[in-house]
């Protein structure tokens, strides 16, 4: 570990085709567009990009799958514009690269996703090279929207969780993070990986369906909360799972101890889009966790990450250095949790 540093971000190269919208319509009825923009999307990329602007000391690496034209073109190039290694982001002659037309109603900051699976489906060990990188944490994301990875062989395995066990054995951290798919496909996706999993991200829809355990976030039960995260870890996590909210974060450990985090009081009118919250906050939070913050720390500048990339519309765009990201949550304080 003391050789090892930065972080590769494997999964997900999609881009974003944001049209903000008046309403969400009922089928068969009309919204209106009033403005349409195009940004990076998708776990390796969101989180790598928000890591290059919020100054990450250290290297960044991409790794995945985009399709040989101009979109992915277009990806390449925006990492070598933040300096991220994409020596490990490959073209496919197979398919197209993965989009998103995300519908943003602009009064609530509500989204809504239409997905194209494209050359992220195709994604699999064959593209990945750990032994050649050096990096301290894999993160690994979106595990159920990386359809080679997730299918489950004949003795209940997955890819990614080979992945992941092979990243353990190299010395790497892993950290995944989850998509909010409304399936039953969760437990026997997400479970096999675990065990080699030391950093768990997911949000209260994710970790119920994992778990059975609901959790109304509008008024979070903490000792709910505690039992879920308990579970998670005694399902295998190694170290942390942090279940994050809109009202703010809870990270607990296999010590037994519990961490808790409020969001950024944002002001009214101040959130223009919520898309790329979530990795927003895994960019701020695993940039504290690299540089072996204390896991306060971490969750501090994950939510204050994560207030900035409300302010605009595309997922990384209102993000900037981390200082400017920590002057937010001190300017509006934060939310209380317990």
């Amino acid at each position: 570990m003391k050789d090892r540093n930065g972080i590769a971000a494997a999964g997900n190269w999609i881009l974003d085709i944001t049209k903000i919208i008046d309403v969400y319509p009922e089928q068969d009825t009309l919204a209106n567009i009033s403005e349409q923009s195009s940004n990076n999307g998708g776990a390796p990329y969101n989180v790598l990009k928000d890591l290059a602007r919020l100054k990450a000391p250290f290297p960044l690496y991409g790794i995945g799958l985009v399709g040989n034209d101009e979109t992915g073109k277009h990806i390449k190039k925006d990492c070598e514009d933040h300096s991220i290694d994409d020596g490990q982001l490959s073209f496919s002659s197979h398919a197209g690269t993965s989009y998103t037309d995300v519908m943003l109603v602009r009064d609530t900051g509500r989204r809504t996703f239409y997905h194209y699976r494209g050359a992220n489906a195709l994604f699999d060990l064959q593209h990945i090279d750990l032994k050649s990188l050096q990096a301290r944490i894999l993160h690994l994301g979106y595990l159920l929207l990386l359809d080679s990875l997730d299918e489950v062989k004949d003795n209940g395995r997955t890819n990614a969780s080979a992945l992941l066990e092979e990243a353990r054995a190299l010395g790497f951290k892993t950290t995944v993070d989850l998509v909010s798919e409304n399936s039953d496909r969760f437990k026997s996706i997400i479970i096999p990986s675990l065990p080699y999993i030391d950093v768990l991200f997911c949000n209260e829809y994710e970790a119920g369906k994992l778990t059975d355990i609901d959790i109304n976030t509008e008024n979070p039960d903490i000792d709910k909360i505690k039992e879920l995260i308990n579970k998670l870890l005694n399902m295998g996590v190694k170290e942390w799972v942090i279940l994050h909210f809109p009202s703010g974060c809870v990270a607990g450990n296999t010590q037994g101890e519990f961490v808790y985090q409020g969001s950024v009081n944002m002001p009214e009118g101040s959130i223009i889009g919520s898309t790329g919250a979530g990795d927003a906050f895994a960019a701020g939070t695993l940039f504290g966790y690299h540089e072996k913050w204390p896991m306060d720390k971490c969750l501090e500048l994950g939510v204050c990450s994560a207030a900035m990339s409300l302010t605009q519309a595309g997922c990384s765009d209102g993000i900037g250095p981390k200082a400017e990201c920590l002057e937010m949550g001190q300017l509006y304080g934060y939310r209380k949790l317990k």
